[in-house]
C-alpha cells in the first residue's frame, strides 16, 4: 500500500492526493475533530497564476532606478545564476561600503509551516553567517505586552506560552470576564502546523459548565453565537478604564482580598491612590468610567460586586493591546485579578489570548519540536517590528523603547522572505514611501504578494507541499511529518537551498549549512525532539518509523495546569523574575524611565483616535480591524474559499444599522472608508450586534494602490495609525483608528491583485 503523503499548514495538518505529479486535492488529518476548509485551498493555490514562476528583476532597477518606481514597475525574468549573482553582489556592496547594519533582515510573518523551512529563521541565520544585519524584536500580535509584561510579571508567558487549561476553568471558575470576547474566527490557526482544532470542544465544555461568561466587547459576535454569554457593549480602546473602575469599587467597598495582595504583589498603595484621585484629582469610579466606556455606572457597580468572593478568570484578546497605550489594559487586568485574590487558584486568575489563536488553553503538551538556530547577530541592532516605516524613513532618529534609547541606522538594503508587511503594517501609503527609500529590496516568496510587487529582485520559493519538513506546535499533541508531495512548481527553490548558494558566493556556506542538506537537518531535528521526549520518559520511534507513520502523538499530560499555581503556593520558593519576586502593580523600573505616559502603575491615557477624541467630530466611526474569517492574514486570499466571503472581490465592512441609515447606506451597498491617511472600498453589512459608532473591516486584503491615497481593494491598513503603543512597548496601535464611511456609487476600479504584475524578458 502506498505511503500516505502528509503535510501541514498554520491552519491544520492534511493528507495530500497526488496524481501524475499534481496535487489534485487534500483530505483532513484523521485525528482532527474539527478540520477547517482553509486546507482545501492548497490544490488550487499551489499552481495559481500568482505563483512566482522564475527569478525576476524590476526593469527600472536594472536601468539604474533605485526606488522611485518601486511598486508600479514591470519585471523581467533572469536565470538563477544571474539572480543569485545580483543578490550576492548587492549584499557584498552594502556590507563593504556601509556596514552590515545597513542591511535590514525583516522577514516578519507567518511564512509557511514547518520548522526547518521557516523563512524568517533561515533569513536571519543566513544574514548572521555573512556578518549580521539590523533585525526586529517583538511582534505585531502582542508586541506591547512582550515588551512590558516581564517588568510586571517576570516574563511574558501570560500571553500564550502556557495558559491555564480549559478543563480547569470549566471545572473551577464561577465567572469568566472575556475582554474582547473569544472570537471563533481565530481558532483555526496556529504557527508551525498542528494536528487538532479543539476550541469547539472547549466552548462546548464551557457552555455545559456553571461558569458565568461575560463578553465585554463592542461586537456581540466576538463570543460565538449559540453559547450563553452576557454582552457588555463597550467603546473600543476603553477597557482599561472599565477595569480600573472595577478595581476602585472593590477597594472602596472593602471587597479586595488583602491577604492575597500582601502575599503575591507589591505596589498596590500607589495604584489605589491613583484610583482614588490622589495624584490627579479624578476618582476612577463607575461614573468616571461610564463617561469613557459608555457602560452604565450602575452596571459597572453591579459587575464589580458580583465578582467579589467568586472564583474568577479574567482574559483579554491580544487585539486589545494593539492600541495606543495598549499596555495599560493587561497591566490593569493583572492588578484586578490580584485584588480579587484568585491568581494561582485552579482555573482562576488571568490570562491573555484565549480565542486569539488555536490551542491556547490546551493541555500542557510542551511538544519539543524546534528548527535551526539563527546564530549570533554581530551587529546587535534590532527595532520593534511595528517601527519598520520609521526605520526606513528616518535614519539617525533616536527613539525610546522599553527604557532604552535606539537610533535607527541608515538602511540601504532590505531582505524579506516569508512575510508580507503590506498586510501587517499600518498606514500603507506611508510604508510604500518608506519602501522606496533603500537602494535595493530583495524578496523571496512563493506568491506575488504586495511586498513582492515592491521588490527589485524577486526569488521564487517553494510551498510546504513541494519540500520535506517537520511541523508542530508546543501547544499541540502532534509532531507532524511534512512530505514533499510534488516537484517544485516552475523554477521555485527551497529557501534553505537559495540561502546556501548565496552563502557560498559570500564565502559562508559552511557557517550556514554546517555541512548538512535538508535530509541531514531533518534527522538532527527529530533526534533532538526524540531525546527531549526521552528525558520525559516518552519513547518515540526512530526517524524512519516516524517518517513512515507521518506523525507522532505526545501522550496527554498527567496533570492539569493553572498559571502561577506554584507561585501562589510558595511565593518565596517560586519567586517571579521581577525585581521584587512578586507581581509588580507598581513597577519602580517603569517609573524610573521618567516617561510622562507611564507613572509606574496602570493608568488611563486618552488615545489620540477614539470616540472621545476631538478628531471624532471629523471621522466619527471607530474602525476595528480584526483577523479575517476565511484565511490567515493575507495568505491564500486569491483562493475560491477566501473570495467566496467577499462581494465584488471586496471585503465586508460591518456597520450598525443606525450609522448606515445616517449615511444613506443599505445592506450590500459598496462604500468608501476614508480618513486623512488613505481610503479603501468595501461592501456594507448591517448588524445591530455592533455598538453604534463602530465599524469592523477585516485585515488581509491585497494592497492595490491607485493614486497614493485610494486602495482599490479593501486593505484596512491604508487607514490605520502608524504610531507605537507607547515609548514603553512601541507595539502596533492599529486598533486606535477613526474613519468616515460614505456610499460609493461610481464604477468600481479594476483590481490588479489577483494577477501577476507585468512580466517580460530581459
Amino acid at each position: 500500500m502506498a505511503r500516505i503523503l502528509r503535510s501541514a499548514s498554520h491552519w491544520g495538518a492534511f493528507r495530500m492526493q497526488v496524481e501524475d505529479g499534481r496535487l489534485v486535492g487534500v483530505q483532513p488529518f484523521e485525528h482532527d475533530p474539527h478540520p477547517t476548509p482553509l486546507i482545501e485551498a492548497w490544490a488550487e493555490m499551489v499552481t495559481s497564476p500568482l505563483r512566482i514562476a522564475a527569478p525576476f528583476v524590476r526593469r527600472g532597477w536594472l536601468n539604474g532606478d533605485r526606488g522611485a518606481k518601486r511598486g508600479e514597475d514591470d519585471y523581467v525574468a533572469v536565470d538563477w545564476d544571474k539572480a543569485l549573482d545580483l543578490v550576492a553582489g548587492e549584499l557584498g556592496r552594502v556590507s563593504s561600503h556601509h556596514g552590515n547594519q545597513a542591511i535590514f533582515g525583516g522577514s516578519y510573518g507567518w511564512s509557511s509551516a514547518g520548522r526547518l523551512h521557516h523563512a524568517r529563521t533561515l533569513t536571519h541565520r543566513f544574514l548572521n553567517a555573512i556578518g549580521g544585519f539590523t533585525g526586529q524584536v517583538t511582534n505585531y500580535s502582542y508586541g506591547a505586552a512582550m515588551a512590558f509584561l516581564p517588568r510586571v510579571l517576570g516574563n511574558a508567558e501570560a500571553i500564550g506560552a502556557l495558559l491555564t487549561g480549559w478543563d480547569e476553568i470549566c471545572t473551577n471558575a464561577d465567572v469568566m470576564l472575556a475582554f474582547g470576547g473569544i472570537p471563533e474566527k481565530n481558532w483555526e490557526v496556529i504557527s508551525g502546523g498542528f494536528g487538532r482544532h479543539l476550541y469547539p470542544e472547549h466552548l462546548r465544555q464551557l457552555a455545559e459548565s456553571r461558569v458565568r461568561v461575560v463578553n465585554i466587547s463592542p461586537f456581540r459576535r466576538d463570543f460565538p453565537e449559540g453559547y450563553p454569554a452576557e454582552w457588555v457593549a463597550i467603546r473600543p480602546n476603553t477597557d482599561a478604564a472599565l477595569v480600573m473602575a472595577l478595581t476602585q469599587i472593590l477597594f472602596a467597598e472593602g471587597l479586595e482580598d488583602t491577604a492575597a495582595i500582601d502575599r503575591l504583589t507589591v505596589g498596590f498603595p500607589a495604584y489605589v491612590a491613583y484610583l482614588n484621585g490622589k495624584s490627579d484629582g479624578v476618582v476612577k469610579d463607575a461614573a468616571w468610567a461610564e463617561g469613557i466606556t459608555g457602560v452604565p455606572a450602575q452596571a459597572i457597580v453591579a459587575l464589580a460586586r458580583s465578582l467579589a468572593g467568586k472564583k474568577v478568570m479574567l482574559t483579554a484578546a491580544w487585539s486589545l493591546q494593539r492600541a495606543r497605550h495598549g499596555e495599560q489594559i493587561y497591566w490593569a487586568i493583572a492588578a484586578l485579578a490580584a485584588a480579587l485574590g484568585q491568581i494561582g487558584q485552579p482555573g482562576c486568575g488571568f490570562a491573555f489570548g484565549y480565542g486569539s489563536i488555536n490551542a491556547l488553553g490546551n493541555p500542557r503538551y510542551e511538544t519539543p519540536i524546534s528548527g535551526l538556530s539563527t546564530g549570533r547577530n554581530p551587529v546587535g541592532i534590532a527595532i520593534p517590528v511595528a517601527r519598520v516605516a520609521d526605520l526606513l524613513l528616518s535614519p539617525g532618529e533616536t527613539i525610546r523603547f522599553n527604557g532604552s534609547s535606539l537610533t535607527y541606522p541608515d538602511i540601504r538594503l532590505v531582505y524579506w522572505a516569508g512575510g508580507n508587511p503590506f498586510h501587517h503594517h499600518q498606514d500603507l501609503n506611508r510604508l510604500r514611501r518608506a519602501f522606496r527609500k533603500p537602494e535595493t529590496v530583495i524578496v523571496q516568496e512563493p506568491f506575488w504578494t504586495s511586498t513582492a510587487r515592491h521588490a527589485d529582485i524577486v526569488l521564487p520559493a517553494t510551498t510546504p507541499v513541494e519540500r520535506n519538513d517537520i511541523g508542530g506546535s508546543s501547544r499541540d499533541a502532534f509532531v507532524l511529518a511534512m512530505h514533499q508531495g510534488i516537484a517544485p512548481v516552475g523554477q521555485s527553490r527551497n529557501d534553505y537551498d537559495i540561502f546556501a548558494d548565496l552563502a557560498e558566493r559570500l564565502q559562508s556556506r559552511e557557517a550556514f549549512t554546517e555541512g548538512r542538506d535538508e535530509t541531514g537537518w531533518l534527522h538532527v531535528m527529530w533526534d533532538r525532539c526524540r531525546a527531549a521526549l526521552g528525558r520525559r520518559s516518552i519513547e518515540a520511534p526512530d526517524f524512519d518509523r516516524f517518517w513512515e507513520d507521518g506523525y507522532f502523538r505526545v501522550p496527554e499530560p498527567p496533570a492539569a495546569y493553572t498559571m502561577y499555581q506554584r507561585f501562589r503556593e510558595d511565593p518565596d520558593g517560586a519567586r517571579l523574575d521581577t525585581a521584587s519576586g512578586r507581581i509588580e502593580v507598581f513597577s519602580p523600573s517603569v517609573a524610573a524611565m521618567e516617561d510622562p505616559e507611564q507613572p509606574g502603575h496602570p493608568v488611563w491615557r486618552d488615545p489620540e483616535e477614539w470616540l472621545g477624541a476631538d478628531l471624532a467630530r471629523r471621522y466619527p466611526l471607530h474602525l476595528l480591524t480584526p483577523q479575517p474569517p476565511r484565511r490567515l492574514h493575507s495568505q491564500m486570499e486569491a483562493s475560491r474559499h477566501s473570495r467566496a466571503g467577499k462581494r465584488h472581490d471586496r471585503e465586508v465592512v460591518t456597520l450598525h444599522p443606525a450609522d448606515a441609515r445616517a449615511r444613506g447606506i443599505g445592506d450590500g451597498d459598496m462604500v468608501r472608508i476614508y480618513n486623512a491617511r488613505g481610503a479603501c472600498l468595501a461592501c456594507a453589512e448591517l448588524d445591530d450586534g455592533l455598538l453604534p459608532g463602530v465599524a469592523r473591516l477585516p485585515t488581509g486584503a491585497g494592497f492595490d494602490p491607485q493614486d497614493g491615497y485610494l486602495d482599490a481593494s479593501s486593505n484596512a491598513n491604508v487607514l490605520t495609525l502608524d504610531k507605537g503603543t507607547s515609548q514603553l512597548g512601541q507595539g502596533c496601535a492599529a486598533q486606535s483608528c477613526l474613519v468616515e464611511v460614505e456610499r460609493f456609487d461610481g464604477p468600481l476600479p479594476a483590481l490588479s491583485i489577483f494577477a501577476p504584475p507585468p512580466l517580460g524578458a530581459a
